[in-house]
């Protein structure tokens, strides 16, 4: 039987071919394709990340060495000129050996002098059979002399060619450059390099976000992520050119414990970003929600209890993000150590900028080193481990970072960590203390997290490190979420904030036990993913911790009562009516007395703004401070009456009694200087079946977004006051004035039957939205007002969802007296008060089902994926969504608020 042609046989058959270029580019495209295509089969066949990575370099690597070879020996074959010296070196990344399957190819075409036209036709036809394949090549074209010169003051090219290595070509030309480059860095000052490479990490991380905590990260070049590391070893490559940083160099940087983190997380971050390309097609390297299910899948992940799989494979993800910064700080800490003597330590480089080098801190053991806190070593924890807490708080008290140092020491002390230190009372005496009265608390809580320390102190915060719910509206993991609460809170009382929150600013000053506050606040997440639900396994969790910590009795009650609560102050400013005297009684009731009512308020807007960016806003604001006003008002004696929405529209009504409809615009009024971001609309018109699903339709077909409905009937009249934003959270119209204009225009028509009402846009292809499956729940309480029936509808949002559920209330002989709608990234919550045609409550459990069936029918629990992309989904976290239809606050007072926030 005859051998199968050689690669090179193949290739010079193609370049004698009558178009040399195309027949090469099928011959590689073949065999580069089968070498991708091995390297899937070993990644799904459980193959570590960087094993793969390497696979798809040397992939690379084979294609092209023969299309070098093909156009150097065959095409254009090589001359014994000096001029014509040419050598292929891989660069960058790619210079490092490994790949992932769509990054850029970086090249770098050496030639030993002036450009030829021979050396001109080489590089032509390599980089034209490149661009067939499809790959996406980044290349320059350099003598030996501009490299050098080059990689002087342009620090991008220094970092491209510390990872030179040659592909092809001229060998000896190309370990010339790479040895005269390696020994120009040695003799030069590596400042400039180390500066360049800290702000490019810096401006990274302020585009890809500053924390690495957020749902979505980016994976190479996020907080945590691949770039990072690598930057450590462009920093150490620049301090010890003459190495490659092999197993030598990386044993002598780090401990073997610290080796097999770095090198656990290259292999997983790798397997993350290889399975990104290969899902996207193109070089995805952010980790987005429609991703991660597919991704978790791929990797093997399983659902475990409660806790999806999606779940579980993304707290894996911040955990090993979580240990890159620890990684970050150990080698900074060692390279320092190992060039504090020399010109070239980062000691020096920072000299400038820092103050005296050492001074003794009044704690034995401790001391500030080039301005952070240090220790001595692991030794000062192990004769006294309230010490580990004690750090901290010098830390705080000093304004201080931790030196890297001194968090190598603590997290391999954290086996000190005991039940008996955990109820020690120096021990709990320092951690409450740096929590309730630090000055920096988020900071200070951060740095102990890192190390691994608050989650071993404290066991109930260690279950969620690195937690996340799979859905749109939170973007940080749990911790995260609960630490920026924590720092909002300090700043609310601190006046930081006084513009923004106002009132919460005031009346923060006016609590009596921020202990018990800020406790409620850092365990008030703490039981999510629990059994019994967010707000009573957290409860349970909060007893159980403080009664650990020494917390007395009564605070501990009043702790519990705000993990407990958490959720009711925003639950019924959003989603109830706050003009029916029933919503302010029965939140009254809920919280009993002023000093609650003050802390829950400060509590759930530290908690919203911490949720992430956009998510507060001046209209939540004002449900909030309306109903905290109107509690506050009834614990003074005052009483609660209704509101007449038509008194305070006259001419309105008159002007729709005439004509049949009238309609006008404002924006909503500022309340206590402050404006609320939504547009108010008010239609009058004559009353009659389906004119609140034709108004809503209206808004939806021309992209009013409705955050609040009020409807009022009087003599065959309604009004309908509307508060609506545009699609970027901005009131209605401040943008475009023209869109208002319309809107009310056509919402008279609408009012009056005249003209074709439009349609909602088409609520598909929104990959993200598509990863999740919003379960629809329809719950009904017949308790939570005197005069309506309130019906909570919880589903996947989309646009013209309000007016598809108002058509089902006209439908059923149902009118609305009031709409409230909330939106907690894919889901919506819309809440209804409805009465039937003789304005009475829904009785009749035969008519509640037929409304459930009907409702769930137009509920769709997912908009299709996007075509073209096959990824898998999972079910949207619906831990903190409202329960109220369960759970009447009337019948039991409690927060509506449990499902899915």
């Amino acid at each position: 039987m005859n051998a199968s042609p050689s690669l090179d046989d193949r290739l010079d058959e193609a370049a004698r071919a009558e178009d040399p270029r195309a027949a090469v580019s099928v011959v590689l495209r073949e065999t580069y394709d089968a070498a991708r295509a091995r390297a899937e089969r070993k990644l799904d066949g459980g193959m570590k990340g960087r094993d793969v990575a390497r696979l798809y370099a040397a992939a690379a690597d084979e294609m092209l060495a023969g299309l070098w070879r093909v156009a150097t020996q065959t095409l254009w074959p090589t001359s014994p000129v000096e001029a014509e010296r040419l050598a292929l070196v891989a660069v960058g990344g790619y210079g490092r050996g490994v790949l992932a399957p769509h990054s850029d190819l970086d090249l770098l075409f050496l030639r030993s002098s002036k450009a030829t036209p021979r050396g001109e036709q080489v590089i032509q036809f390599v980089l034209y059979v490149l661009w067939d394949l499809g790959a996406k090549v980044g290349s320059a074209v350099r003598s030996v002399e501009e490299c050098l010169s080059l990689s002087r003051t342009d620090m991008t090219v220094r970092t491209t060619l510390l990872e030179a290595r040659p592909l092809a070509g001229d060998e000896a030309l190309a370990q010339l450059m790479i040895g005269r480059f390696r020994d120009m860095v040695s003799k030069s000052d590596p400042r400039p390099f180390i500066a360049a490479k800290l702000e490019e990490r810096a401006a990274r991380h302020e585009k890809a976000g500053s924390t690495r905590y957020k749902v979505e990260p980016n994976v190479k070049d996020g907080k945590g992520g691949l770039r990072d590391l690598n930057t450590l070893y462009w920093i150490a490559r620049s301090l010890a050119p003459e190495s490659r940083l092999g197993a030598t160099v990386m044993d002598e940087l780090f401990t073997p414990r610290e080796r097999r983190t770095s090198d656990e997380a290259f292999d997983f971050l790798w397997q993350v970003r290889i399975h990104l390309h290969l899902i996207a097609g193109r070089a995805e390297e952010k980790l987005t929600f429609d991703m991660q299910p597919e991704v978790a899948r791929r990797m093997g992940w399983r659902g475990r209890g409660d806790e999806p799989a999606v779940e579980r494979f993304m707290r894996r993800y911040f955990l090993v993000a979580r240990d890159v910064g620890a990684l970050t700080r150990a080698m900074s800490a060692k390279l320092e150590a190992r060039h504090q003597k020399t010109a070239h330590g980062l000691s020096r480089l920072m000299a400038p900028f820092r103050p005296a080098p050492r001074r003794k801190l009044e704690v034995e053991g401790f001391w500030i080193d080039q301005g952070r806190l240090s220790v001595e070593g692991p030794e000062v924890f192990a004769a006294d481990p309230v010490k580990l807490l004690t750090l901290f708080v010098c830390a705080d008290k000093h304004d201080l970072d931790l030196h890297p140092d001194a968090f190598s020491a603590v997290t391999r002390s954290l086996s000190l960590v005991t039940p008996r230190l955990r109820r020690d009372p120096a021990a709990t005496r320092a951690f409450l203390d740096i929590l309730a009265h630090g000055q920096r608390p988020y900071r200070v809580l951060t740095i102990m997290n890192e190390t691994g320390l608050l989650g071993r102190f404290l066991p109930e915060w260690g279950r969620i490190v690195g937690q996340t719910q799979f859905n749109m509206y939170h973007a940080y993991t749990v911790d995260e979420h609960t630490l920026q609460a924590i720092g909002i809170i300090n700043d609310i009382a601190r006046g930081k904030l006084k513009t923004d929150h106002p009132m919460a600013s005031e009346i923060v000053h006016l609590i009596s036990d921020m202990e018990a506050l800020m406790l409620g606040m850092l365990l008030h997440d703490v039981g999510k993913g629990g059994e019994r639900g967010q707000l009573e396994d957290g409860a349970i969790a909060a007893r159980r911790a403080c009664e650990r910590l020494g917390v007395d009795p009564r605070r501990i009650e009043l702790v519990v009562w705000l993990v407990r609560s958490h959720l009711a102050l925003s639950d019924y400013a959003q989603k109830r009516d706050l003009s029916d005297p029933a919503t302010i009684r029965a939140f009254a009731e809920l919280v009993g007395d002023p000093e609650r009512l003050r802390m829950l308020l400060v509590l759930t807007v530290a908690d919203i703004r911490a949720v992430g960016p956009g998510v507060w806003n001046g209209w939540k604001g004002q449900l909030m401070r309306t109903l905290y006003n109107q509690v506050a008002a009834l614990f003074r004696g005052e009483d609660v009456t209704r509101e007449d929405p038509l008194a305070a529209h006259p001419a309105l009504v008159q002007r729709a009694r005439e004509t049949g409809a009238a309609a006008d615009a404002a924006p909503t009024a500022p309340v206590q200087g402050l404006t609320v971001q939504t547009t108010e609309i008010s239609i009058a018109a004559a009353d009659r079946p389906g004119l609140f699903a034709d108004l809503a339709q209206t808004m939806a077909a021309l992209g009013a977004d409705v955050t609040d409905a009020r409807v009022a009937t009087e003599d065959g009249v309604v009004l309908d006051v509307f508060r609506v934003q545009d699609g970027a959270g901005l009131p209605y119209g401040q943008a475009e004035p023209r869109r208002l204009k319309a809107l009310v225009e056509a919402l008279e028509k609408a009012a009056r039957g005249e003209g074709r009402i439009g349609q909602a846009p088409d609520p598909t292809g929104n990959a993200r939205k598509a990863a999740f499956e919003v379960r629809p729940v329809v719950m009904v309480d017949h308790h939570a007002s005197e005069v309506a029936t309130v019906v909570e509808v919880s589903c996947a949002d989309r646009p013209g969802l309000l007016a598809d559920l108002s058509r089902v209330f006209n439908d059923e002989g149902l009118s609305i007296r009031s709409a409230h709608v909330a939106s907690y990234g894919e889901r919506a919550v819309d809440s209804f008060y409805v009465v039937d045609r003789k304005g009475r409550k829904i009785t009749s459990e035969q008519r509640i089902t037929e409304l459930r069936t009907a409702l769930e029918a137009v509920l769709d629990s997912r908009a299709p994926a996007p075509a073209g992309r096959k990824v898998a989904s999972a079910r949207a976290s619906a831990r903190d969504v409202s329960d109220l239809g369960r759970r009447s606050p009337r019948a039991k007072p409690v927060s509506p608020g449990e499902q899915a926030r």
